[in-house]
């Protein structure tokens, strides 16, 4: 109700052109009512944005998704665009630029100031995907030899300049990074302390090529709200939030859940993204399972004299294929979620092929133990299955056990295996797994069935 008046309140005061009063209006709202009302009307992005004050703009602009982003641009003349990219956060205004094509990045980099440039081109030349990229250079740097008070005066007067205030940061004369300390540490002590008394050499950092990923599970296990970014030299070149943590982490699962669901990571909202473009995101993982679930019809074709001596052996090709896909598909999920969350790592395989191989076994004798259960029930209220029911019935039940291990031991390794070779465990999308169990789970089943039916049904 708060975002309908909000927009009836900006529509009204626009058609009235009374942007004097817009202005102070907007300037009274929560940033994250702002970017809600230009999410409502992008129409109008323009104008919200010029009758901003320009910290607010930016605050708003920081928050919103990419291709709106690129929306709002479009609707501001160039000095409100230079005027708005000087004045995001270096490790904001980076993360925008990366997603545009190289010639708008040219045009939009010439409109900064020269500092702000020579910020945007470093961040701009580590390698995507590292904590280079993401990191910002304002932070508040002291010295060990500076006294507290002179610490708390050196905040006063350029922390407003500061990402964060929360975490200060103590360099030597060549800015290497020498420790950090929570402002608390400072705010307790007497004033004429010398920093370097409080000092216990003891901290956490990050390197600039470090992988984002990384950092992701050094933040979960530090407990922190920034940490710093430093170089081969050990020189802080600034320092990484909570918050483009939060951000980025939020990506590469939205990235994993499409990936497991047997698609392209999407790089725009779903509703933003052209048919076509959307198609061709989908249509590779598809045609290589339809390829895969190909040789299913080929491993029923290799066992066609049996299914015709033993029609019955056909009924249960469903069951058996679609018990040994979900099972891959659970320990795949499961894996890629525990490597994500920095539970397990390759090195970890044996443990967990021991614990998938049990459950496999457990698993595949519940399922095998139902299967044998429904059999010879069904036969002794219809007589189904003739007098070969047992014999049925085991081979059923035996195929389950042989499927379902077998799938729970592809799904948990897969994952293993792709790290290992550096791509992604997700790759390993349920779709896939469940594609490779239905081929060898047809093998395993009739090859159960050959042994215990030859001679007698085969």
């Amino acid at each position: 109700m708060e975002n309908e008046a909000l927009l009836e309140k900006f529509q009204t005061l626009t058609k009235e052109r009374n942007y004097r009063e817009l202005s102070v209006y907007l300037d009274d709202q929560l940033i994250t009512d702002i970017a809600e009302l230009i999410h409502e009307d992008p129409e109008d992005a323009g104008i919200i944005i010029n009758h901003l004050s320009i910290g607010r703009a930016a605050a708003a602009f920081r928050i919103l998704d990419f291709p709106l982003q690129e929306d709002v641009i479009r609707t501001l003349s160039p000095a409100k665009i230079a005027e708005l990219m000087n004045e995001l956060p270096a490790d904001d205004r980076t993360a925008f630029l990366e997603e545009l094509p190289s010639e708008a990045v040219k045009e939009l980099i010439k409109l900064l100031d020269p500092e702000e440039r020579r910020i945007t081109l470093s961040l701009l030349g580590y390698k995507e995907n590292s904590v280079g990229r993401i990191m910002t250079p304002d932070y508040i740097a002291v010295r060990e030899e500076w006294t507290v008070k002179e610490v708390l005066d050196y905040i006063r007067e350029h922390g407003k300049d500061s990402e964060t205030i929360d975490v200060i940061y103590v360099i030597d004369e060549k800015g290497q990074l020498l420790d950090d300390f929570r402002i608390r540490e400072f705010l307790l002590v007497s004033p004429e302390t010398v920093v370097h008394t409080l000092m216990d050499d003891r901290f956490v950092s990050l390197h600039a090529n470090d992988n984002q990923e990384e950092a992701i599970q050094v933040f979960r296990m530090e407990n922190r709200v920034a940490l710093p970014v430093v170089d081969d030299q050990g020189v802080l070149l600034g320092i990484v939030t909570i918050d483009d943590m939060l951000w980025i982490a939020n990506e590469e699962h939205t990235e994993d859940i499409q990936k497991i669901g047997g698609t392209e990571a999407l790089d725009e909202p779903y509703l933003d993204m052209p048919l076509l473009k959307l198609v061709k995101k989908r249509v590779g993982w598809l045609v290589v399972l339809f390829i895969g679930e190909m040789l299913t019809a080929t491993a029923m074709g290799f066992f066609e004299d049996e299914i015709a001596k033993a029609v019955v052996l056909a009924l249960f090709v469903p069951l058996i294929i679609s018990s040994g896909g979900n099972s891959g598909s659970q320990a795949s999920t499961l894996i890629i979620q525990a490597m994500a969350l920095g539970e397990i790592s390759v090195g970890d395989w044996w443990r967990v092929m021991r614990r998938e191989i049990l459950s496999g076994l457990l698993l595949g004798g519940a399922l095998g133990a139902i299967g044998f259960l429904r059999i010879l029930l069904w036969n002794t209220l219809f007589n189904t299955y003739g007098a070969h029911t047992v014999l049925i019935g085991a081979t059923v039940g035996i195929s389950l056990v042989g499927v379902v291990l077998w799938g729970t031991l592809s799904g948990s390794m897969l994952p293993l295996v792709l790290k290992k070779c550096g791509a992604d465990p997700a790759t390993s999308s349920a779709p896939f797994v469940a594609t490779l169990v239905d081929v060898t789970g047809l093998l395993i089943y009739f090859t159960v069935a050959y042994t215990l039916m030859k001679g007698i049904l085969l």
